[in-house]
């Protein structure tokens, strides 16, 4: 029998985070190639330092993509997200581009020929999940460490603050009983600062960002509100840590509440399935939820590189469905087409859509009108209510 009375913790970064800067560059220059030829194959992966950015992969991409460019887009990439310090700077960090042409043995087994349909760029195992405890039908921890990161950003990047870095974390603790969240135990957030920025000042400027994103009555008491709690935070982001991209997985998923297959998902693109079929799964299981047929859903996709076809699609309603799981799986396979170029022009992936994903989530975002997050689209709704009567 499940437990229905917990406590359960998941953590966020920021934008400015050295790992999501690295991600941020990586989605960044997967952008730039799809815009050049939407069939583009990338495998970008970025690490970032005191003033150095190093990149490097495999890419198969119009001769105008050339190192040049990716540099450039890796420079405003940096911009974008505000670093001006000292120890990195958009305009002075110093960027090197180690990447070269696709393996034409990877190539022969992802790319569609004669009879054969496009294969999958990598074996692996990738999860999906939706549960209804938020209106994002995400869980509630991470959904929340997202948003509270988010706003401080944007108040940030709106010059509504001048003693705030790009560097954060944010990390929520919450109370569940009968298995619904109903108040945080303790909150924690840590943000980079000016020096000149008095930690009371940082903590009450925090506070004011927390209450407005919890629901509320939701806060803690203010023993289990920890803001910086080492004190001082001043040197952050690559200069403070290095970052490398895809070191942030759980943070980029359901902040643990749910498995992940292992793949990291920025620098990639959409043919490579521990992206895509990562975004089928939870566009799946967003939708079987939304249309009320279970309260949970978990669904697990597996593929071998080189094969269309999906190895095995499991569907997991965790003792909340309201249908067969067993019909639920086949008609989901009906409505969509998970071998990856089916994913892919379903969702419409072959898009440059992905800078924008590179922080505060993957999931539980709004679908945009320039066709990013269509993952989190509720379109199979109806066409699932039909299939089960409803």
């Amino acid at each position: 029998m499940s437990k229905t009375d917990y406590v359960f913790t998941s953590e966020s970064v920021s934008e400015g985070h050295p790992d999501k800067v690295s991600d941020r560059i990586s989605d960044s220059i997967v952008d730039l190639c799809l815009k050049a030829d939407p069939q583009s194959r990338i495998a970008v992966e970025t690490l970032c330092t005191t003033n150095l950015v190093v990149l490097a992969g495999e890419v198969r991409v119009p001769a105008s993509v050339t190192h040049e460019a990716m540099i450039a887009a890796a420079r405003d990439a940096v911009k974008d997200i505000g670093y001006e310090q000292d120890g990195f700077h958009w305009k002075n960090a110093k960027i090197e581009c180690h990447v070269h042409a696709q393996s034409a043995d990877i190539a022969v087994g992802v790319d569609s020929a004669g009879n054969k349909d496009e294969g999958a760029g990598d074996q692996g195992i990738m999860f999906g999940y939706a549960v209804n405890e938020t209106k994002e039908f995400m869980p509630a921890p991470i959904q929340y460490s997202h948003a509270i990161l988010q706003s401080l950003a944007e108040a940030r990047h709106d010059k509504d603050v001048d003693f705030l870095g790009p560097d954060a974390k944010s990390q929520l603790s919450l109370q569940y009983v009968g298995g619904k969240p109903v108040r945080c135990t303790s909150v924690v957030v840590s943000t980079q600062h000016a020096e000149k920025a008095s930690q009371e000042e940082i903590r009450e400027y925090v506070r004011k960002h927390v209450l407005n994103v919890l629901p509320k009555g939701w806060m803690c008491d203010d023993a289990n509100f920890y803001v910086n709690p080492t004190g001082r935070f001043v040197i952050g982001g690559p200069d403070g840590d290095t970052g490398l991209t895809g070191r942030k997985i759980i943070v980029d998923t359901y902040g643990g509440a749910a498995p992940h297959g292992g793949g990291a998902f920025s620098g990639k693109d959409p043919t490579k399935v521990d992206r895509s079929a990562a975004y089928a799964a939870r566009y799946l299981a967003k939708n079987v939820v939304a249309a009320g047929l279970a309260h949970k859903c978990l669904i697990q996709l597996s593929y071998a590189i080189g094969v269309a076809k999906p190895l095995s699609v499991y569907v997991d309603t965790q003792g909340t469905g309201e249908v067969d799981e067993d019909k639920l799986s086949t008609v989901l396979q009906e409505l969509m087409n998970l071998s990856p170029r089916g994913i892919r022009e379903h969702l419409k992936l072959n898009r440059p859509i992905y800078a924008r994903t590179a922080a505060y989530g993957h999931f539980g975002r709004e679908p945009d009108g320039s066709g990013g997050f269509s993952w989190e689209r509720l379109d199979l709704v109806e066409q699932l209510e039909s299939a089960f009567g409803g």
